[in-house]
């Protein structure tokens, strides 16, 4: 039994260290704090000087307001800061510091110096940790944050560190993070006296650029979206870019790195229609709010926030980034750049026409829709004037009356600069449809088109509360089990809103009675099992309304038109203008691609010629 001790109060240094702990965890920590603190002193340019990875030192030097001399010890105070006064101005804090322990804390673990000058001082002055005064140094204006022998006095801290390469990538890691949201600062990196990063004050475009490369800008589509109090900016990637793991995520609030359940949930949501499996999407996105709107006191190292008004936040996220991603189809092919000019991808890329666009004309193009908050699918098409998808289109002159058959010998194709899936010349194996444009080659993964432009006219029409259905006049009877029977019986009103009459036929059967218009010509039967299927997993009525749209994407699947099905260069072509007029029409209802673009100079390089 352990022996009772009195309560006595722990002396400074352990305070210290064990506030140092809940701060700093490794060098980028100290890094981080650091940088945020040069921000703060309005610095355009900071310069960094790592050893060792930062384990043996770290040098942030900054051409900010600097610190008077008098103030300096109180730098290295607990709680002393000239961010905040009261509990108001906390509550509305624009900084990205304001707690007053970054540097107390990191002096308490590592032998630090500080040597600071303010715009009206004759030179610089000096302080190190543990002094009782500063003394006069050289420096420019601004302030410079030497920190050596990280965790030296605290053994059992250090023996946690990784190696000096791992160190290294997490401080880059913390310098990435911090460019992104200031790209008005210039940023200078070197490790062990060799230069690694030299970003230059631009604008977040370019940062970005610099920062994380050329494919994500090249992905990227464009947010900038304000509702209120509440603004949403920056770029997402289209969902063909998606990673098995979250690296390429980076949500600022107020400009300040968080890791926020309800963005990151409203972000997955967005994604949900267009995402295939487990995959991550690539975001750099910038929400800015009122600061009263939002607590950024609660977590210590401040990479945590809590939204007073969580829910009006999601639905605003969820939203913005719906309608953007609603845009992600096939745009003027006279924007598809030569791959020998902007870096298109190999034809072995597996890459979808988003990446045709150059990264420059990405990044600066005005967003080309709407980011208000209008009903999630805006306006539903008029159902009369709807028209089978395989209903030939009226003749335009651009395919010869000869040209009926999927392989008619010589088709007289006249590209069109109003149709950037161009015009259809065969089909492929059953599957695929190859289409010529006027600078270069397209193919279709047809099932997979066909499938997201049915999806998304079930999702227009079910909004619209008129889903045209067709009674069957030889109904299709089915064996199902008793569970399967019972869920029909159950979702009855759910189902019928979605089309679908079902009616029990006996002990052991089912029967179907009228079906959606557009799936009349597919596979009833396994429509109506698979309904029943998901319905079973989805297993309320609620949940039946949330889930609507994995419903409605079972049955497009099985409405689609299948492999190895031959079409006409009519059919064909009238697949490619419903998919430019689709929204998503970019990918299938599983987040795969469903079209390529090669230009001709690839085509030209993969048979040397010109070379």
């Amino acid at each position: 039994m352990l022996q009772r001790r009195s309560i006595t109060p722990l002396p400074d240094p352990l305070i210290s260290q064990i506030a140092a702990g809940e701060v700093i965890e490794r060098p980028s920590s100290v890094l981080k704090e650091l940088l945020e603190n040069a921000i703060d002193a309005g610095a355009t340019g900071i310069e960094i000087r790592l050893e060792g990875g930062g384990i043996r030192r770290i040098l942030v030097s900054d051409n900010g307001s600097g610190i008077p001399q008098n103030e300096l010890p109180l730098a290295l105070t607990r709680h002393a800061t000239s961010k905040i006064r009261s509990l108001e101005e906390l509550e509305e804090v624009a900084s990205m510091g304001f707690r007053g322990e970054a540097l107390a804390s990191i002096a308490s673990v590592a032998r630090l110096t500080i040597t600071s000058r303010t715009p009206d001082a004759p030179h610089a002055w000096q302080l190190q940790a543990n002094a009782s005064e500063p003394i006069a140094a050289s420096g420019g204006q601004g302030t410079s944050v030497d920190v050596r022998q990280l965790f030296e006095t605290v053994p059992a801290r250090r023996k946690f560190l990784r190696t000096e390469a791992t160190e290294y990538g997490h401080c880059v890691e913390a310098l990435e993070r911090i460019a992104l949201a200031h790209p008005a600062v210039s940023f200078r990196l070197f490790h062990n006296d060799k230069p690694q990063r030299n970003w230059r004050s631009s604008d977040l475009p370019q940062r970005i650029l610099d920062v994380l490369g050329t494919e994500i800008v090249a992905q990227g589509l464009h947010v900038d979206q304000q509702h209120g109090v509440i603004n949403l900016r920056g770029l997402i990637t289209k969902p063909t870019f998606a990673r098995p793991r979250a690296d390429k995520q980076y949500l600022y609030v107020n400009n300040r790195f968080v890791r926020d359940r309800t963005v990151s949930h409203a972000v997955r949501q967005a994604y949900s229609d267009v995402l295939h499996g487990d995959r991550q999407p690539g975001f750099v996105l910038f929400l800015d709010i009122a600061p009263s709107a939002v607590d950024v006191n609660v977590h210590p190292a401040k990479s945590e926030v809590r939204f007073r008004e969580s829910g009006a936040v999601h639905q605003f996220v969820a939203r913005t980034l719906d309608q953007v991603l609603a845009q992600t189809r096939p745009t003027d092919s006279s924007t598809f750049p030569e791959s020998s000019q902007h870096g298109a991808p190999a034809p072995h890329s597996h890459d979808i026409a988003g990446t045709q666009q150059a990264a420059v004309t990405q990044r600066y193009a005005p967003a080309q829709h709407s980011l208000g908050l209008p009903p999630r699918h805006g306006s539903p098409p008029n159902p009369a004037s709807w028209q089978r998808l395989y209903e030939p289109l009226p003749s335009t002159g651009a395919t010869p009356p000869s040209a009926q058959t999927p392989y008619s010998s010589e088709p007289a194709i006249q590209t069109s600069e109003t149709h950037p899936l161009g015009m259809a010349i065969a089909q492929l194996h059953g599957i695929y449809i190859l289409a010529q444009t006027q600078t270069g080659l397209i193919i279709v993964d047809m099932h997979a088109a066909h499938e997201r432009v049915v999806y998304e006219q079930l999702k227009h029409a079910l909004d619209a509360r008129d889903l045209p259905r067709q009674e069957l006049l030889v109904p299709v009877v089915f064996q199902a089990s008793e569970k399967e029977i019972a869920l029909a019986e159950e979702f009855d009103e759910q189902l019928s809103e979605l089309g679908l009459t079902l009616r029990p036929g006996g002990p052991n059967n089912l029967v179907v009675r009228s079906v959606p218009g557009l799936l009349a010509k597919g596979d009833i039967e396994a429509l109506a099992k698979n309904v029943l299927r998901d319905l079973a997993q989805v297993g309320s009525s609620r949940q039946l309304l949330e889930q609507r749209n994995q419903l409605l994407s079972t049955m497009a699947c099985h409405g689609s038109v299948r492999a190895n099905r031959r079409l006409t260069l009519d059919e064909m072509n009238a697949l490619l203008r419903k998919m430019e007029q689709t929204e998503r029409a970019d990918q299938c209802n599983h987040g795969r691609p469903t079209w390529l673009y090669w230009s001709l100079p690839e085509i030209d390089k993969l048979f040397m010629r010109g070379q």
